[in-house]
């Protein structure tokens, strides 16, 4: 029965590290990241769709992005969107590709970009001792209603703690790796 409850916190505290480190990869950095544009829509045909389905978006160079749309029309609407989205890029159209140049980061930009990591890896943390209270009372629950001993409580506490340490960790793993990313001039 304890089982169940250790992979449950397992699994849900799996996906809130998994979506922190999603919001990562969001976060800009000095060098040019396709993964800025993940939340990009392009007016396609009055449908808003990702602008990875309307086009090719390659990084030919460190900071260069280039965007080849497949049909030769959508440059107007994915310049538009680009410049929309409020990502501090400007796209330059030169009729069949889009060129972005990303300028470096200024050091004050950098710190308020390290700032923003900080404030994922919180709200990341928080979710994992949410799920972490969550199981506890469960258990608790289960304690209350006799269907396990004082002892099984103790030790399910204790290992759901340390489950909970671990991706806490794994937290603080990937946000040192991307400040260092966003420092590293």
């Amino acid at each position: 029965m304890l089982d169940e409850h250790y992979a449950d916190a397992k699994t849900r505290m799996g996906q809130a590290v998994k979506k922190f480190a999603g919001e990562l990869s969001k976060v800009r950095t000095g060098r040019a990241s396709l993964a800025v544009f993940d939340g990009v829509k392009v007016d396609y045909y009055g449908s808003p769709t990702p602008i990875n389905q309307v086009a090719a978006l390659a990084n030919p160079e460190p900071n260069l992005i280039t965007i080849q749309p497949w049909e030769p029309n959508m440059l107007g609407p994915i310049e538009k969107a680009i410049l929309g989205a409020n990502l501090g890029l400007t796209p330059n159209n030169d009729g069949a590709l889009i060129r972005i140049s990303v300028p470096p980061l200024t050091e004050e930009r950098r710190k308020e970009y390290v700032k923003q990591v900080h404030k994922l890896a919180e709200a990341a943390k928080t979710a994992v001792r949410n799920i972490r209270r969550d199981v506890n009372d469960a258990l608790k629950g289960l304690e209350k209603e006799k269907e396990i001993s004082q002892d099984d409580l103790h030790r399910g506490l204790d290992e759901i703690q340390k489950i909970t340490d671990g991706k806490v960790g794994e937290i603080d793993k990937l946000t040192k790796g991307k400040e260092s990313e966003i420092l590293d001039v």
